[in-house]
This record gives structure tokens, sequence and C-alpha cells, in this order.
């Protein structure tokens, strides 16, 4: 009961003096709120420049920017008084988020952002700032290593009076298969090549085989073509 009735004290404390919503001044405020919008923008550069998925979503990008800020909000008004904290929680179990993430890098950038919300709601500005601007710069670093060799895939129609040279060419390009569908008049291959530059010659080469139907060249990431 001792403790019951102390939780119940410190509750009674906090909604009688209300001069405990004063312990975050204005200047406060805007520092964090401003910290959190300039790390919310160099969220949403990076995200920009290091984007390579299929289609590319303004509104999910802006997103981070505003959560970010909120996610500062969030932590200046909690930290004030113990009420407002138990009331925020009790509010923020009841959301459900039911958006789906079919990137797993978007998640990182998801916890980048509240991260950086949660330190410039707490004034730790330096760690927030510099945080952000190494997490930025690696980010941008292992982007940039991967568009040194690019997965595409190969999507090639044929008959069987391609396939002899047809392998002649693949084992050229260091191929992987992927999949092969057999049907009456022709087969279908599909094939993993790597790439690192853009010349796609050996498309067109591919395509004069006699023989072959058509050949496609695909843009590969992951689970997802473009």
């Amino acid at each position: 009961m001792g403790d019951t009735t102390n939780f119940r004290d410190i509750i009674k404390q906090s909604v009688l003096h209300l001069e405990a919503f004063r312990s975050v001044s204005y200047v406060d405020m805007i520092l964090g709120l401003f910290s959190s919008f300039i790390i919310g923008m160099f969220i949403y550069w990076i995200y920009r420049k290091t984007f390579r998925g299929v289609v590319y979503s303004y509104n999910y990008n802006v997103s981070f920017v505003l959560m970010t800020m909120i996610t500062a909000l969030i932590i200046m008004t909690i930290s004030t008084n113990i009420v407002l904290s138990l009331g925020m929680v009790g509010a923020l179990s009841i959301v459900r988020f039911r958006t789906a993430v079919k990137d797993p890098l978007d998640i990182v950038y998801m916890f980048w952002a509240i991260s950086a919300g949660i330190a410039s709601g707490a004034k730790m500005y330096p760690l927030a700032l510099g945080g952000s601007i190494i997490i930025g710069l690696t980010l941008a670093w292992l982007s940039r290593r991967k568009l040194k060799e690019q997965a595409y895939l190969l999507i090639v129609r044929h008959t069987d009076t391609a396939s002899d040279e047809l392998r002649v060419q693949l084992r050229k390009l260091n191929s992987k298969l992927k999949s092969k569908t057999v049907r009456k008049d022709f087969t279908e291959l599909t094939v993993e090549i790597m790439l690192r530059d853009d010349n796609t010659a050996f498309v067109q080469t591919i395509s004069e085989i006699d023989g072959v139907h058509d050949a496609s060249l695909i843009n590969y990431s992951g689970d997802y073509a473009q």
C-alpha cells in the first residue's frame, strides 16, 4: 500500500503543480525542433541520393522529416511531466502501424529518424548532429560501392537451334541460371549477370543469334526488378 500511496502522491503533485511544464523553455523548444528539422532534411537528402528501389516515393521520404520532428516533440513533452509521459505511452500503445516495409534499408532510415528525434528532444544536439553525419556518410559510401557492380536479369526466348551458340555467349558473361521454361515451340531462359558499366552491346549480339526470338535486359535489385 505504501508504494501505491507514493505513486498517487506523485501524480497529484504533477497535476497540481503545472509549473513543471515551464521546464522546457522557448529556446530549448526552438533548438530542439530546428535541430530535428535540419537532421530530418539531411535524412531526406541522403535517402533521395542513395535510393535504389523500384519506385521512389516522395511522401515516404518526407515522412522521415516529420518523424524526426514529431519524435523530438514527444520527448520534450514527456520529459516535463510524469502524467503526460504515462498518457503518451497509453496513447501510443493503441496506435497500429500497418504499412508494409518491403526494403529492409527503409527500416534503418526509420530508426535513424526516430533516434535523431530522441537525441534532439533530449537536448543532445552534438550527438544528434554528429551521429547523423556519420550515418549519412556511411550510407552514401556503401551506396557508391554497390553501384560499381549491378545485377541484371537477362531473359532470352529461343529455339533449340540457338542453344549451343547461346550457351557460349552466356559463358562469356559469367551468368547464373535463375529459371528455365520449356514450351513446345521455344525455351525461355532467365539468367543473372553482373555488370560494372553500361555496356549492353551483348544484348544485340544475343538477339542476332539464329533461333533467338527476343532478348530482354532488366535491372535487378534483390526481390524486385525495374
